[in-house]
């Protein structure tokens, strides 16, 4: 079965919409269908990094790669979870804007830093966590995807976000990058009670149709106290409401998003049916056994 490595950029420059805990969360419930899955924490906050159970360390950081200080190979970190990676974040990210403004490949570096990583084929999905912003680092992750997902709040003020940020994607892929695309929109901290959300909801759902994920991520308690235990919801609380929609997001992402690929087979023209012989009625007919289908078990192939 073949692998086709998917490159995702989860952005949006509004800050507070839930956007590094859908990356956090949406990694570890992909990495739980044992899909292989590198976080690449480009903000240098570094939240992805911390909520995935890592520390800050000068020098293991994309920064650092860009920079040519390291290859991408030695700031690949494990985590406590099988088959879920991070390259961190540091401090010094925050004065890539300026550092990288001149450079003259400075809209296809981060592209050209992830190609021996994607071209390996080692990863099902590589997701980035993009800083809050519209800046030099921002635009040169979405050169480097196949799609962006954008988080949201169902509010308006966030509405205004969305429109900035797909009018970049729209020109990043007519000067730059042809094979970007919108991924999708996901709805974070839903409140399903408030006749705002309903209204907001439906407009974007007008607007973008099948771009906008029918799972929403509700409100919930044990999704902010994830963060601070440096553990992803999905793993902390499996049972609590915001874990449960994050597993149901990450079933529809990987349905909308496959990385496995069986190989085609040539179809083959049927062979002709021919004409049963009358069967004597003295004779008895003998009905085949034949074995139970074997049941799909979720996260194979």
């Amino acid at each position: 079965m073949e692998r086709q490595t998917k490159v995702i950029a989860i952005a949006n420059q509004k800050g507070g919409v839930g956007k590094t805990t859908t990356v956090v969360n949406l990694a570890a419930a992909l990495s739980a269908r044992k899909r292989a899955v590198l976080v690449v924490d480009l903000d240098p906050q570094a939240h992805a990094t911390l909520g995935l159970g890592l520390e800050k360390q000068q020098g293991i950081s994309m920064y650092s790669v860009l920079t040519g200080r390291a290859e991408i190979a030695d700031v690949i970190q494990p985590t406590k979870w099988d088959n879920l990676n991070v390259i961190p974040s540091e401090v010094d990210l925050a004065g890539a804007e300026l550092e990288f403004g001149m450079r003259e490949d400075r809209l296809e570096m981060i592209k050209n830093a992830l190609a021996p990583v994607r071209d390996s084929g080692a990863f099902d999905y590589i997701i980035l966590d993009c800083p809050p912003s519209l800046g030099i680092v921002m635009t040169s992750a979405l050169v480097a995807t196949d799609g962006v997902l954008i988080p949201i709040q169902a509010e308006y003020l966030a509405m205004d976000g969305l429109a900035l940020i797909t009018g970049s994607i729209e020109r990043i892929r007519e000067s730059v990058n042809p094979n970007l695309e919108l991924n999708g929109i996901v709805f974070t901290m839903v409140n399903s009670v408030a006749k705002l959300t309903e209204d907001v909801m439906n407009e974007v759902r007008n607007h973008f149709g099948e771009k906008v994920y029918e799972t929403v991520i509700p409100r919930n308690v044990r999704v902010s106290e994830a963060p601070s235990m440096g553990v992803p919801v999905v793993f902390l609380d499996s049972r609590s409401k915001g874990a449960q929609a994050y597993k149901a997001f990450a079933w529809e992402f990987q349905a909308k998003n496959p990385t496995r690929l069986s190989p085609v087979r040539p179809v083959q023209a049927p062979e002709p049916i021919a004409t049963p012989e009358p069967v004597p009625e003295t004779s008895k007919t003998i009905v085949p056994m034949i074995a139970p289908d074997v049941p799909f078990t979720q996260g194979q192939g």
